[in-house]
């Protein structure tokens, strides 16, 4: 057990000297992942169609993380000079942003965290999506690269609010390059309360990412900010 757990040590400890750019890191869901990354002690880079936006939201998570290593740029320079890559852009933006940056990525562990969602009177919906899933489609645009599905479940106020020191949750991580996935298990590790779970290949993330729709219901019912843990394991 010793042994198993000095080796889980040295996976968290790699993942924290990952670089890691954020696309879509003006966004919520994105500025929050970023700001806790830079708390545990990551460099972290926030990308943005526009270069100002980024070098704003960069400016503010300074503030926020005093000690952090941040800055901003544009989606194709933060992605060139990353080590692993976050998409976290609207899903009606997610073909869009990808496409022209399949040279840069190539080669990168891109974790796709996208939830195609709808919304009407009843509420939050799964949309449909010709590749099966969000994380399918940035696989078939990227072919050159490692992608990974994770951080679908992880609510963004939580992330961002400072007084929470904790953030207790599983995270879903699925894809088929099992270091690939074995890496983006430490990285979740790295924020306090979450643990990364491998949870199948990337053809099964439609159910994971449709799964979001159903905490969007629990958190308006129950005015919480729900997430998943998994039991025995």
């Amino acid at each position: 057990m010793a042994e198993v757990q000095t080796a889980e040590s040295e996976t968290v400890d790699s993942a924290r000297r990952l670089v890691v750019a954020v696309l879509g890191g003006t966004g919520d869901q994105g500025h929050g992942l970023a700001r806790r990354f830079a708390v545990a002690g990551l460099r972290v880079l926030i990308g943005s169609r526009d270069r100002q936006r980024a070098a704003t939201r960069a400016d503010e998570l300074r503030r926020e993380v005093p000690d952090g290593h941040i800055s901003g740029g544009v989606n194709a320079e933060v992605a060139a000079a990353a080590d692993l890559v976050i998409v976290a852009v609207p899903y009606d933006g997610h073909a869009a942003t990808l496409e022209p940056l399949r040279e840069a990525l190539a080669g990168k562990i891109v974790v796709d965290c996208v939830n195609p969602l709808g919304f009407d009177r009843q509420g939050a919906f799964p949309l449909a999506v010709p590749e099966g899933s969000a994380a399918q489609q940035a696989a078939a645009l990227l072919p050159d690269s490692r992608v990974v599905a994770a951080f679908h479940h992880v609510s963004a106020p939580l992330l961002v609010d400072p007084e929470v020191s904790t953030v207790d949750l599983d995270v879903l991580v699925l894809g088929d390059d099992r270091d690939a996935t074995d890496t983006v298990q430490a990285l979740a590790a790295v924020i306090p309360g979450m643990r990364g779970i491998y949870a199948g290949r990337l053809r099964n993330a439609r159910q994971v990412e449709a799964l979001t729709a159903n905490l969007v219901s629990i958190n308006r019912r129950y005015k919480a900010h729900s997430g998943i843990r998994v039991t025995d394991v």
